[in-house]
């Protein structure tokens, strides 16, 4: 009998000791037969599931263009198969667009099964009775964190600042479902890691930003719980102003660092600069509040001896004028950078109270900042007239 087991609460080292003949699937959407799955694989002895994709292709509720979905899945695909995996599927609904589906079947196998109960627009889209409304587009990632944290972090921390978010300020804002993949130009340090690819990065969700447009939405926040999105979610802010100018689409450096949430973190935190860097003691504490469970702490490694300069330096605030991506085992052998041992469950849900405190705010600044400004531009001001 077949066993399904989750790839993103593996360590990347329980990755790196996977046979690479392990069958490693990514689903789009949820609600399949996993009996169908393991009779089409036939039956192996177990099978690995992805984090489901959330949308994008058609029948999701968000369809995008197939020049901008199916890029961002070919490129995870092909992260696993850049690390020996010579089993990759994409579990996809059984009625995908066939020739959209051949674009995917230039690097890796669809596996067709009857449709899934997938979420209508409603269950997850605003409707259009909302556009006055805050989007929230939530990113997280699938990558190592160290020994002790599994690849799932960034993306069970900024899905539940996301969620809390929408619920303590119903009526200004309305959040997506996580996205649990994005960019890591580092993949190759350690086994786990996946990429979406920068320039497919910003496509997806430059057309994840039109299609709200369209829709006559105005006020978007992308949020991220991964530093490796953040330069590109940048370009994504710019492209998405130039091209809807009476938009305001915004982000900010990952969570917690923002006025209030630097102020938390300098008043509450044991580490020295440094032990806040990656898998150190703030995404440590995060998970021992959110997901004890999935916490190994007996296996936790403090590493921080970054090779720092005045003008470079990691920690979760990054410091310094200059801008760098060495490679990651230059600086870690055990993937963490920071000081995990500090990490405390009482630090992880005073910083998420104070993390969605924060997420509130920039919420009402967006929401700030596009009254104001439509307001100058109906007035007639500087080239609005």
């Amino acid at each position: 009998m077949t066993v399904f087991f989750s790839y993103e609460t593996l360590y990347w080292d329980q990755v790196a000791d996977l046979p690479r003949d392990t069958p490693l699937i990514l689903p789009l959407g949820s609600g399949y037969n996993f009996h169908c799955l393991a009779d089409q694989l036939g039956d192996p002895a177990r099978v690995g599931l992805l984090p489901q994709f959330p949308f994008g292709w058609r029948g999701s509720g968000l369809e995008l263009p197939g020049r901008a979905f199916f890029p961002y899945v070919l490129n995870l695909l092909d992260s696993l198969r850049d690390d020996g995996f010579s089993q990759v599927y994409c579990l996809a609904p059984s009625g995908i667009d066939p020739q959209s589906a051949s674009i995917l079947n230039q690097s890796a196998s669809i596996l067709r099964l009857p449709s899934p109960a997938q979420k209508t627009p409603r269950d997850f889209l605003p409707p259009d009775s909302e556009r006055g409304k805050v989007i929230l587009l939530p990113i997280g990632h699938t990558e190592q964190h160290g020994f002790h944290l599994p690849l799932c972090v960034d993306t069970v921390i900024i899905n539940t600042i996301a969620v809390k978010t929408a619920e303590a300020s119903p009526a200004r804002c309305w959040t997506l479902p996580v996205m649990p993949y994005g960019v890591s130009t580092h993949r190759a340090a350690f086994a786990g890691a996946l990429n979406a690819g920068g320039r497919a990065f910003e496509d997806f969700w430059l057309a994840v930003i039109d299609a709200f447009a369209a829709r006559g939405f105005e006020r978007f926040y992308l949020m991220s719980g991964h530093g490796g999105n953040m330069s590109f979610l940048v370009n994504v802010v710019k492209y998405a102003g130039e091209r809807h100018r009476r938009i305001f689409c915004a982000t900010a450096w990952l969570h917690t660092s923002g006025r209030l949430g630097a102020e938390a973190l300098t008043k509450h935190r044991s580490s020295p600069i440094g032990g806040m860097g990656h898998a150190g003691e703030l995404e440590t504490s995060y998970m021992l509040h959110l997901r004890p469970d999935l916490c190994r702490m007996e296996r936790v490694v403090d590493e921080t001896d970054f090779i720092a300069t005045p003008d470079y330096y990691m920690d979760w605030i990054e410091g310094g004028a200059l801008i760098a991506n060495p490679p990651w085992d230059d600086d870690t052998k055990t993937g963490a950078y920071g000081a995990g041992s500090c990490a405390t469950a009482e630090k992880g849900k005073l910083w998420l109270e104070v993390a969605v405190e924060e997420k509130v705010d920039h919420v009402e600044q967006i929401h700030e900042q596009h009254e104001r400004r439509e307001k100058r531009r109906n007035e007639g001001y500087g080239q609005w007239k």
